[in-house]
């Protein structure tokens, strides 16, 4: 596992693109499985439920939103960590359909951004504090890598 995508191991040879462009259909599909009255329902103490993990998708679509866009704007940022823990203390009870419409709306977004600046800006550099010096290429890495973990997250909640 790359010390710079903590999510590479779940990348699986498709293309980024195409796994980013998929995700919000598969969230859909995978939170019709799951039922409406079932999203708040955590699997476990101390783990997310169903809506809590599309929150979380949904916030951190809009944290790569903006390292995606202040690492085409500047040389060399340094990008600002965050504490998905802290961030997720607001998720209780926050609706999945919410949380979901938020996060395919971002994504469109980004992956029209994403679309249009690959492959030239792919080597623009940018720093995490925590990870090292990374490239453009490597947030959208990261970004497929951790559509795939959570989506096999909600894929487990589904029983799918």
């Amino acid at each position: 596992m790359s010390e710079l995508n903590p999510y590479d191991k779940f990348l699986d040879g498709r293309a980024l693109d195409t796994i980013l462009a998929a995700t919000s259909g598969e969230i859909g599909r995978l939170l019709k499985a799951i039922r409406p009255e079932k999203t708040y329902t955590s699997p476990a103490p101390g783990k997310w439920s169903a809506a809590e993990i599309v929150a979380h998708l949904a916030d951190c679509e809009l944290v790569f939103a903006f390292r995606l866009r202040q690492t085409l704007a500047e040389n060399a940022p340094v990008i600002q960590p965050f504490d998905q823990d802290k961030w997720a203390a607001t998720y209780p009870g926050v609706s999945a359909s919410l949380a979901f419409d938020t996060f395919a709306a971002l994504r469109a977004w980004n992956l029209w951004l994403i679309v249009k600046a690959l492959p030239e800006s792919a080597d623009r550099q940018v720093t995490h504090p925590e990870r090292g010096t990374m490239t453009f290429q490597t947030i959208v890495e990261t970004m497929a890598g951790h559509d795939l973990n959570h989506l096999g997250q909600l894929a487990r909640l589904a029983g799918i």
